[in-house]
């Protein structure tokens, strides 16, 4: 479902936190779950322009994909080529009924070296171009997610060039690419980019809670983007939205679990045995449960959502001392 421009405005009237983009992570089951707890936004994993105009991909292509009824998703797209770039904005706006488009300018990974991520901080000249050329191709929003810097902190700078060609939001993460994603994330340098530009700039890094991500506020940012914090947790969404700082019992956290299980199921389908697999929630599915170590090497090892139901089996039954109410709340979630 598109939604005009105006979208991020629209959204930052509420509060919230929005769920990062995250390669191998925040696929469509993930989005769906931060989603139900109240995400600002969610944002998919990046998908190559090159490979939308170029590589013969197509609607069917599993990272762009949104789930059934999907909104509030924003597609991220990855390239360093503005004729590219537009006719990949084009070709995802009509296929995966995205909310805004973003540019990734942040990813360090070196198999994307020279097609764009973080190595247009290296040339930001050629990123403004890019942005420039993405909003000419649509009318939906355009933003960008940066890091500090290629290997020195550039951020304010490349923020302004941004806002200036265009982009209606600005994500930091605090880091440098050269740092990848060790040491610290800078607060104190997004809190500069945030006062040194009239859009919206949400702040990433190193949130993993909801108490973080209200003390993150502090640095004049419109939002805190939450990532690695928000693995086996969409309850950061509920609190952040709404207040609710009830912290979800292990019976909710197994249940949530197997409901991800049956989601990944219900979106990917039958792999080439013909089974839904779920050795890519292998990674995921014990961080539900952190205060039950003794389950990690049973979930590292599943294969199917069979295998994940019998895993969880001993947590998913009502507590002996249940009452009515909490009977009620749990066939309602089924």
């Amino acid at each position: 479902m598109t939604s005009g421009s105006g979208f991020y405005a629209r959204r930052l009237a509420q509060p919230g936190a929005v769920l990062a983009p995250m390669a191998g992570y925040s696929d469509a089951p993930m989005r769906q779950l931060a989603a139900e707890q109240g995400a600002l936004w969610t944002v998919s994993e990046m998908i190559s322009a090159r490979g939308l105009v170029l590589g013969g991909e197509s609607e069917k292509l599993t990272l762009g994909r949104p789930y059934p009824g999907e909104t509030r998703r924003v597609v991220q797209l990855f390239g360093a080529e503005p004729d590219i770039l537009a006719q990949a904005v084009t070709r995802a706006e009509a296929w995966f009924a995205p909310a805004a488009l973003d540019l990734n300018m942040g990813c360090p990974v070196p198999k994307v070296r020279g097609r764009g991520g973080a190595c247009l901080l290296q040339t930001p000249e050629v990123a403004y171009a890019l942005v420039q050329a993405m909003r000419g191709a649509t009318g939906l929003d355009v933003s960008a997610k940066i890091r500090l810097g290629w290997d020195t902190d550039r951020s304010v700078e490349i923020a302004q060039g941004l806002a200036a060609a265009g982009a209606a939001l600005i994500t930091v993460h605090g880091r440098t690419s050269a740092q990848r994603y060790a040491g610290e994330a800078d607060w104190e340098a997004i809190a500069r980019v945030a006062a040194s530009v009239a859009v919206p700039v949400i702040g990433s890094g190193d949130v993993r809670s909801a108490e973080q991500a209200r003390a993150r506020l502090q640095a004049g940012v419109a939002a805190v983007m939450i990532g690695r914090g928000a693995v086996g947790n969409p309850w950061v969404f509920r609190a952040l939205s709404t207040g609710d700082e009830a912290a979800p019992g292990v019976r909710e956290r197994a249940r949530t679990a197997l409901r991800h299980a049956r989601l990944h199921a219900a979106f990917y389908g039958p792999d080439r045995s013909g089974l839904p697999s779920m050795r890519p929630l292998r990674k995921v599915l014990p961080q539900y449960l952190p205060e039950q170590p003794e389950l990690r090497d049973t979930l590292v090892q599943v294969n199917t959502v069979e295998d994940v139901e019998r895993a969880l089996a001993p947590f998913l039954a009502p507590e002996p001392w249940a009452g009515e109410h909490e009977e009620a709340v749990a066939a309602s979630a089924m």
